[in-house]
């Protein structure tokens, strides 16, 4: 798969090194093209490098790889390059106090789609640090990570799915696009949690089986 990363920081980093090292070709593009060059460079895989645009059309999967606030700006320049390919947005709009940003409004993944409507955009790989996604796998007392996937197109969801399972995690079907917001307020919380609380977030729910109640876990 031609995957084109719009962006050099550390989520571009985390994730495209994966998805290299599982044989997928990829091409980092950066406004200072001289960075996308050096992250390139660091990545090895033949990671190409290039400008914004250059990532956009090279891509079948382009990663927005952008903080919130600036990824629907960078689109919108790219809506030509953009059309019919999938726009995967892993970006959290949590601002200080680990504040919701789009408060009542159009989730973060929503801004974009309404910016390229040619596009297809998937949220996926926003609940976790970084750091995480550099694990090689992230796997936790012997379970891979479950990465939810929102979107509304089969064909850009099965494209997900497969670099979900390129990092070493399980995708988990987690509703069309319009349950993106879900998805980033979830991780509103869970910085919240983690980072104000210093609490373990996987201990705020029961096993599976217990789900609907004790009754069920018990049969």
């Amino acid at each position: 798969m031609k995957i084109g990363v719009l962006g050099t920081g550390n989520m571009a980093d985390a994730l495209a090194t994966h998805w290299g090292r599982a044989g997928h070709e990829v091409l980092v593009g950066g406004r200072d093209e001289q960075k996308a060059q050096r992250l390139a460079t660091r990545m090895g895989n033949g990671t190409g490098h290039g400008s914004l645009r250059a990532a956009a059309e090279f891509g079948e999967v382009v990663l927005a790889a952008l903080p919130y606030g600036a990824g629907v700006a960078v689109v919108e320049e790219l809506r030509s390059a953009l059309r019919g390919k999938v726009l995967l947005d892993c970006a959290n709009p949590v601002g200080p106090g680990f504040r919701l940003l789009t408060e009542n409004g159009p989730s973060a993944a929503r801004r974009l789609a309404s910016a390229v409507p040619g596009a297809h955009v998937v949220k996926a790989f926003n609940l976790c640090h970084e750091d995480v996604w550099r694990m090689t796998p992230p796997v936790f007392d012997g379970r891979p990570l479950a990465v939810p996937v929102c979107g509304d197109d089969g064909a850009a969801l099965a494209r997900v799915y497969e670099l979900v399972r390129a990092t070493g995690c399980e995708p988990v079907a987690g509703g069309g696009l319009e349950r993106a917001g879900l998805l980033e307020a979830t991780a509103a919380l869970y910085i919240g949690l983690w980072v104000g609380e210093q609490a373990d977030v996987r201990a705020i729910a029961p096993p599976l089986a217990y789900a609907t109640g004790p009754e069920a876990g018990d049969k």
